[in-house]
């Protein structure tokens, strides 16, 4: 240990033990003590970051330091203040030799021997926060994103100064009315005729100010097309809330001062299944079912284009796709600067690989291929979901290419649709893999199952499938009333039986288990099948629940859709790394918090749609 550190920790030590100890004695204060419900799950002593880093004395300041440890199975932290002239290898040496005593006793004691078997503690490391931001290169992403924003706020201000100009020009100046109308339709004639040349010059830069942006945001008419499906907007919508609401549970569980007491509530209920618990985010797929507009949209372009589906055209529809990109790009960047330039708290350890994975394998990102990396090398993890619908969104074009040969296309569309059912039951089976949230948090679940295109592509297919139909077919295919009320009969059945399988099969198997693997192989192509049926049954006017879902309250959210996804995590991210304490997990406090998240998602959301994805 440093000279310095080991004179300021001992003055420090001195200084607690004495009868009126002076001010700076607090730094004892700040440390991580056991709490109450061990058993429950709250098994970290955080301390206090704040009150640790106020505390001056002598020659020191408080410097607040994390000691990661294992005592049996299991695995917890302690926050402790020390002088910040200790450094890291200083503190973990003072820690192993246990010089941090008070009265003679450890500052960092195990956990109770009634409370965990084992009573021995195994260091598994220590990090220091610090006080003071460090730049490196990574912050020039955040140069990156002012940029990209400040182009079209650039544009904007532009745009708003030429029309206020235009407007004062053509602004009446004679008090005859009828001469006044005159006078403003030939001034407005020979405005448009000199200043054809000037708009000309500004009509890019208007084409991505906020004022051209916004206005199909807001916009009451709906986004789909004319004899689209205006149902989907209220299913995308609803999908992104489950989605929302799942990860702002999920996330800041791993500060919950109850996470087992907070795991047997919602493993106890199938209402829990609207935030994590029962099948696994089933929202993902209907997101893939909706690749039924790219099957529609590409059949579209082929029609225009004579019925060829030449090169040129495939390059323009998967060009289409990667335009998505420039709001993807902006979010990694937007990330990294943030998780490198904020003061975090003791719960920011999670996060960190973040940023680190993203310096190394950011480049996965830009070429749409992060889910094929381990999980713990995705940078920004949620954005897995933005490859592996790039990767289906690539594989249209050849199956509509195949629709000319009906019998070959049935066959190739059968083989992918089998292949995906097998290769989720044998992955299932050879790792016994759970099927229930939240055991699903398993690495090797999300590593070899749950972010794969040859498991997921099963409800994209059949996406593809439903948008063939719905765009080639010339005749209903629900004639009668009762043929509806069969379907929605099965598909309702279908939808509470994928949704409480789970709960029978919630235990994680312990050797290769046929009932996990079918249920894990089938479950999502039968959901976006039940899935179809609502789409099917809204379009040809059977859905009881077409009016709800087809209400223009859904559109403006549509349209954010996309961007809500992307930056809904961020703030979950920057709400847990912030807290000094653990979270407490009641219903009440997770609904808040769904709340405050989807508030803060929606208002930055609209932001980033104007000013970042729809001008670039």
């Amino acid at each position: 240990v440093s000279q310095r550190c080991l004179e300021d920790t001992n003055t420090f030590l001195r200084e607690i033990n004495q009868d009126e100890p002076k001010g700076y004695a607090v730094l004892y204060d700040a440390f991580g003590k056991v709490g109450s419900n061990v058993v429950g799950g709250n098994t970290n002593q955080p301390g206090l970051l704040q009150q640790c880093r106020s505390a001056h004395g002598p020659s020191f300041s408080g410097q607040y330091c994390q000691v990661f440890l294992r005592q049996g199975r299991v695995q917890y932290f302690v926050g402790i203040c020390v002088p910040d002239s200790c450094e890291k290898d200083d503190v973990q040496t003072l820690v192993l030799y246990d010089q941090l005593q008070f009265n003679q006793m450890s500052l960092i004691p195990p956990l109770p021997s009634i409370l965990v078997n084992q009573s021995t503690q195994e260091m598994i490391m220590t990090h220091c926060l610090s006080s003071k931001i460090a730049p490196d290169t990574s912050d020039i992403t955040c140069f990156v994103c002012c940029v990209m924003v400040a182009i079209p706020l650039g544009a904007t201000l532009l745009t708003a100064m030429i029309r206020w100009q235009w407007k004062r020009k053509v602004e009446p100046t004679l008090e005859s009315s009828c001469l006044n109308a005159a006078l403003n339709l030939y001034g407005t004639l020979k405005t448009s005729s000199s200043s054809s040349s000037e708009t000309n010059s500004w009509s890019s830069g208007e084409s991505i100010s906020i004022q051209k942006t916004t206005q199909g945001i807001f916009s009451t008419s709906t986004s789909i097309p004319v004899g689209g499906y205006a149902s989907l907007n209220g299913i995308r919508v609803l999908s992104l809330l489950w989605i929302i609401c799942g990860h702002s549970a999920q996330f800041p569980v791993i500060n919950s001062l109850n996470y087992k007491d907070w795991r047997k509530t919602v493993e106890s209920s199938p209402f829990y299944v609207l935030t994590i618990s029962g099948p696994v985010f089933m929202a993902v797929d209907t997101f893939l079912l909706l690749g039924l507009l790219s099957a529609r949209s590409l059949l579209g372009s082929i029609n225009k284009a004579e019925d060829k589906l030449s090169l040129s055209l495939v390059g323009s529809y998967l060009l289409k796709r990667i335009t998505i990109q420039p709001l993807h790009l902006f979010i990694m960047c937007l990330t990294i600067g943030l998780i490198s330039l904020v003061k975090w708290g003791p719960y920011w350890f999670p996060f960190i690989d973040t940023v680190m994975d993203c310096k190394t394998y950011w480049w996965a990102n830009l070429l749409l291929i992060s889910n094929l990396l381990p999980v713990h090398e995705i940078c920004i993890p949620w954005t897995w979901y933005l490859s592996l619908d790039f990767q289906c969104y690539a594989t249209t074009p050849l199956l509509v290419y195949l629709y000319r040969n009906r019998s070959v296309f049935m066959v190739v569309a059968g083989g992918l649709l089998l292949m995906t059912i097998v290769a989720s039951a044998i992955i299932t089976a050879h790792l016994q893999l759970p099927v229930f949230q939240p055991s699903t948090t398993s690495e090797n679940y999300v590593l070899y199952y749950y972010v794969k295109p040859y498991t997921r592509y099963g409800p994209f297919l059949i996406g593809i499938l439903t948008g063939i139909y719905l765009t080639t077919k010339k005749n209903p295919l629900l004639k009668q009333w009762w043929q509806a009320a069969l379907g929605w009969l099965c598909c309702l059945s279908l939808l509470a039986l994928l949704v409480g399988l789970p709960y029978i099969l919630k235990e994680t198997p312990a050797n290769p288990s046929v009932p996990h693997a079918l249920y894990q192989g089938l479950h999502r192509p039968l959901w976006a099948l039940a899935v179809t049926w609502i789409i099917l049954a809204c379009e040809e006017g059977y859905g009881f629940i077409k009016r709800f879902l087809s209400l223009t309250f859904w559109v403006p959210l549509s349209n954010i859709s996309f961007a809500c996804y992307l930056i809904h995590p961020v703030f979950i991210i920057l709400y847990i790394g912030f807290q000094e304490t653990p979270i407490h997990y009641t219903d009440i406090n997770f609904m808040y918090l769904f709340l405050g998240h989807l508030v803060l998602t929606l208002a930055v959301s609209y932001m980033l749609t104007v000013l970042v994805e729809k001008p670039y």
